[in-house]
């Protein structure tokens, strides 16, 4: 083990997930001002991204989540992240491989007395991968709790495998509410700055926040290098960006280096 003891690591593998605290002071108060600017700097632009679907029977009260996706794309402070140190230690151990790729980066925000739910559901279902590698990691950069819209989880639910998708939703998925409860769910009640890491396959959802304080949060996906995507779905600015160890399966032929934005060149060539 790199970072984690023996206990955390039972912990992870028996309920799928683990709670860790791993940044100092400094790093949570430069993580949370960057953040808010900027959330500040692009709110000309739509973040809007209430979970859509039949889920809820809240749909006539106002609800909002903000969110930014990509977040290494705008700002060095979540790139250093990405690569922080013990943050990979403890993924390495939880993930049981040296070679880890980014799969994306995004942050949600839950303002106060309208932020949104999030239903139960697995993540699984956005990214399906053949060995099921996939670990998110959930920063809270506030105390949170379910007053103020704090996670929730199945505690060994990722044993279960995927479980039924029944959204109604194009480009949303989430599982039977009455299967899955939020209210027999798990709280996780979190410090400011605290860290979760939990298999894609652990059922979880979040709360709406009725409380008068915001709930932020960044949740950055990784991979195994050794893992395969099952569909080709969901792809991401930095897909596939070694954070730690290599990636020997990558293309690395010559002629193939800029395929990828043939198409983004043909079309500005009017071809």
């Amino acid at each position: 083990m790199k970072f984690l003891t023996p206990k955390q690591k039972t912990f992870y593998d028996d309920n799928g997930y683990v709670v860790l605290d791993l940044l100092t002071a400094e790093e949570k108060d430069e993580l949370c001002e960057e953040y808010d600017q900027l959330f500040e700097a692009k709110k000309q632009f739509d973040l809007e991204a209430t979970w859509q679907g039949d889920w809820s029977d809240q749909k006539e009260k106002k609800q909002e989540v903000k969110s930014i996706h990509g977040l290494q794309m705008h700002s060095a402070v979540f790139t250093r992240l990405l690569l922080h140190q013990k943050l990979l230690d403890a993924c390495e151990d939880v993930m049981e491989t040296p070679n880890i790729l980014l799969h994306h980066t995004k942050a949600h925000t839950k303002p106060p007395g309208i932020g949104s739910p999030f239903p139960m559901h697995q993540d699984y279902h956005y990214f399906p991968f053949e060995k099921d590698s996939m670990v998110a990691v959930f920063i809270s950069l506030d105390a949170a709790d379910p007053s103020n819209g704090g996670l929730c989880v199945y505690p060994g639910s990722h044993k279960l495998g995927p479980q039924e998708d029944i959204s109604t939703a194009p480009g949303f998925h989430y599982l039977s509410q009455d299967k899955f409860p939020i209210d027999k769910a798990t709280p996780l009640t979190l410090e400011r700055g605290q860290i979760v890491i939990f298999s894609y396959l652990l059922v979880h959802g979040s709360y709406d926040n009725t409380s008068d304080r915001v709930r932020r949060m960044f949740l950055i996906q990784l991979m195994s290098a050794e893992d395969i995507a099952t569909h080709k779905i969901h792809l991401s600015e930095c897909q596939g960006m070694v954070l730690r160890g290599r990636c020997s399966s990558r293309d690395a032929d010559i002629k193939s280096r800029h395929k990828k934005y043939v198409s983004q060149e043909n079309s500005v060539k009017g071809m």
